[in-house]
């Protein structure tokens, strides 16, 4: 698997799963209505430093960026977002994303990494508490699950 910056011409291939997830409206606190302009606005944006995972056929199966989460003398905390095509679920792409993004953020001298809001019942909540972060608050049902009703969101960091 390759990971490298994402361009403007990968967008087309980042939307078919970026609107799938959310349009699912299980793991992102975002409207499931989101149109591809503004999904486009939101996931590329210039303050944001984006990275498609691809196969080895070329195909994307994922994507990940870094930003920072605050501004000023806080602009050392690092924020990112991370998705993975449902279809290839499974097959560490999250995992190698999230690694990917880490060190990149170390490197860009970031000190932390916080997760502001990541629903509880995400599968991912394993993933990253495998990766060092750790809870540091639950917002109680903040979020309306499809499938579970209202369940928490957690605030999640990790030291760099």
């Amino acid at each position: 698997m390759l990971i490298r910056k994402a361009a403007a011409g990968d967008w087309p291939r980042i939307w078919p799963f970026w609107h799938r997830i959310v349009a699912a409206a299980e793991t992102y606190a975002w409207d499931p209505d989101t149109s591809e302009e503004d999904a486009r606005a939101l996931w590329m944006s210039p303050a944001k430093t984006v990275y498609v995972a691809e196969d080895d056929t070329g195909a994307v199966v994922g994507s990940a960026y870094v930003t920072a989460n605050y501004g000023g003398p806080a602009a050392r905390v690092a924020n990112a977002g991370f998705m993975v095509d449902p279809d290839r679920a499974g097959q560490g792409i999250g995992r190698a994303l999230a690694e990917h993004v880490l060190a990149v953020a170390r490197a860009d001298g970031y000190r932390a990494m916080v997760f502001n809001a990541v629903v509880e019942t995400n599968p991912a909540v394993g993933l990253w508490i495998s990766l060092g972060f750790r809870i540091l608050a639950t917002v109680p049902e903040a979020y309306e699950h499809p499938r579970h009703g209202p369940v928490g969101l957690h605030i999640m960091y990790r030291a760099l």
